[in-house]
């Protein structure tokens, strides 16, 4: 292929712009993950065609504010951009993308494109939301001023990016730079940029005053100390309240489904292995995660709207002061808020956090957040031991979730103070955040964000979890007991060994066998403890009507109250899946952080269980 027919484009632009949405929707599948040479920043690659036939390979760079750079992703960006990076080859085109509704912030940045003197395209994304909140948008005047090519696009549309891709089918392979560029050094000029910035925007957008004055009046109530903290914590509240009244109907409907069809199967076939392995094993230990994708979506479906409506940033801002004092910043709330979701994720977005020890502080307490993986255990549990019943207008079971998930958030604060205090750390980092416009979010953007993580949930259902599930059968289920052998034919299983073994260990925690064996697969994923309850359960019963009974009922008659608090505390402790830890070690670089990171979780799991179940006993709840 010649140089003609093929070209190498670079993405550029600040976080939040709709930058990789465009990215996904030129590539679709087509795209490779990596990490840049010798650092832990993501490397996102990929190709297409356009309708002549060119082929275009590009590169998704990490969101930056400036070329001044503050932060890892922010240097590899300028690097890459400006030709400077090993082994990475220079762009033809830059493709600058900036947020319609935010031009004031993003058009500064994308000055700072222009003066690179590449070739260059100035994508304006979220057309339609600027349409919407009355914001008009000059482009060819826009196009005129800059002296760059200026397209519209809309990333979430499926031919949102047609306008992009036509301009860049237009270009020769050898495209000239900008004609328009500042005086010399004016780039490095903060004020020159602000004024350039300032007459671009004076020449080529109108925005209502409506819009600037109801973010203002939002910002006075939102931003308040006293009013903001109380809105965001009444926000937090209701969440979880929410988590529990909405998701009961869609969960009981799914429990009886999978209950069902359990018995079903075992009425449809002969009692046997294969019998054995789709009733206790599969359908009992699927079924038992399954049945809490309600709540998980629900809790999805709140961070979304929180994520899309410009509130996060805000609640980071109200945040700052209290995480400073224990030895985070702001900046850290985003990451961490993540690691509701997952602690994966949330970890990787640590990049953007510049200071390195609060990079490392945020890294090893965003574990402590509770991650949807533990909310199917959490549920399952509440469900068992909590009445559901009112208390005033509150759901008393929302209550006992939010109070997990606030005790998860005051760990990480008190470790976070105690790593500071270690180390001796008095600096303080001024904290700098955009704040984008209030919008509302877009029902659209809303479900497929959904249906996006719902996808990922089932997939690790159909994937590690029915793997593990039926692992754990398997060992639950052989060497089958000898002849004339009393009680469940566990017992005398590879499992039921292990488990046994292990109640040496855990029974201070009030743990039975049965909790031991499903430890040991939560630790690939903590939501197989589930799973693997409702197996080792479905198996240790004689009576084929009880084998399929639900998992609640069955461990609230078997358990003590003080055992189900026990293991409450366990798992907002509970060392990491193994995902986590090998994230831990990539964004680190070191065996040693992994180490201290399972240690003093597995230490605080222990000790904490251990207090509280004996306590509880005590108080005689044993």
């Amino acid at each position: 292929m010649s140089a003609a027919d093929s070209m190498r484009l670079a993405l550029v632009g600040n976080p939040n712009c709709g930058k990789t949405a465009l990215f996904n929707q030129l590539t679709g599948s087509r795209q490779k993950v990596a990490n840049y040479s010798g650092v832990t920043v993501e490397r996102k690659e990929g190709a297409f065609s356009a309708p002549s036939g060119r082929r275009y390979a590009i590169l998704d760079l990490p969101g930056a504010y400036s070329f001044h750079a503050a932060s890892l992703d922010e240097a590899v960006t300028r690097d890459v951009c400006r030709g400077f990076y090993p082994g990475e080859a220079a762009p033809d085109v830059v493709i600058c993308v900036v947020d319609a509704t935010n031009l004031r912030l993003h058009l500064r940045f994308a000055l700072e494109v222009r003066e690179l003197g590449k070739p260059m395209v100035l994508a304006v994304n979220m057309m339609d939301a600027a349409e919407r909140r009355g914001v008009r948008v000059d482009l060819e005047a826009l196009e005129r001023e800059l002296g760059v090519p200026v397209v519209p696009t809309v990333a979430v549309r499926r031919d949102g990016a047609r306008e992009l891709v036509a301009r860049l089918d237009g270009m020769s392979a050898t495209a000239q730079p900008p004609k328009q560029r500042m005086p010399d050094g004016a780039a490095e000029d903060a004020e020159a940029l602000h004024a350039e910035t300032r007459r671009l925007l004076a020449l080529a957008v109108s925005m209502p005053r409506r819009t600037a004055s109801i973010d203002d009046a939002l910002d006075r109530w939102l931003l308040h100390p006293v009013f903001g903290l109380a809105a965001l914590a009444t926000v937090m509240f209701l969440i979880f309240q929410a988590v529990y009244a909405w998701a009961t109907p869609l969960a009981d409907a799914i429990d009886a489904a999978t209950g069902a069809l359990g018995g079903w199967t075992a009425g449809a076939l002969p009692a046997g292995p294969v019998n054995s392995l789709l009733t206790d094993g599969i359908i009992a230990g699927l079924g038992g995660v399954i049945v809490f994708l309600p709540q998980i979506l629900i809790l999805f479906a709140f961070i979304l709207a929180l994520e899309e409506s410009g509130y996060l940033p805000r609640a980071a801002f109200l945040l700052d002061r209290l995480m400073a004092s224990a030895g985070l910043s702001g900046r850290s709330f985003i990451p961490l808020l993540s690691s509701f979701a997952c602690a994966i994720p949330g970890i990787m977005a640590t990049r953007s956090i510049q200071d390195p020890r609060d990079r490392l502080a945020t890294i090893m307490v965003a574990p402590l957040m509770t991650c949807s993986a533990r909310l199917p255990v959490y549920a399952l549990l509440i469900g068992a031991f909590i009445p559901a019943q009112d208390v005033g207008w509150f759901n008393l079971q929302g209550l006992v979730l939010f109070a997990l998930y606030m005790a998860g958030i005051f760990s990480a604060l008190v470790v976070s103070w105690v790593m500071k205090k270690w180390r001796r750390d008095k600096s303080e980092h001024a904290l700098m955040l955009e704040l984008p416009s209030y919008r509302i979010p877009h029902p659209r953007d809303l479900l497929i964000g959904l249906w996006e993580r719902a996808w990922i949930f089932l997939r690790r259902v159909g994937g590690i979890i029915l793997a593990l599930t039926v692992l754990l059968w398997f060992l639950a289920s052989y060497p089958a007991p000898p002849e004339g052998a009393i009680g469940p034919a566990i017992d005398y299983s590879l499992a039921g060994r292990i488990g046994h073994a292990m109640t040496a260990v855990f029974a201070p925690l009030g743990f039975n066998w049965q909790i031991c064996i499903a430890l040991i697969p939560g630790m690939a994923a903590r939501e197989v403890a589930v799973s693997s309850l409702a197996t080792v359960y479905a198996l240790s019963v004689t009576d084929d009507d009880a084998a399929i009974e639900a998992l609640k009922p069955i461990i609230s008659d078997g358990w003590s109250l003080a055992t189900a608090l026990s293991l409450l505390v366990w798992f907002i402790y509970a060392p990491q899946c193994i995902s986590t830890l090998a994230t831990i070690k990539r964004e680190t670089g070191s065996w040693k952080q992994v180490a201290i990171s399972a240690g003093y979780l597995f230490g605080l799991a222990y000790l904490a269980a251990f207090v509280t179940y004996q306590v509880a006993v005590a108080l005689g709840a044993g």
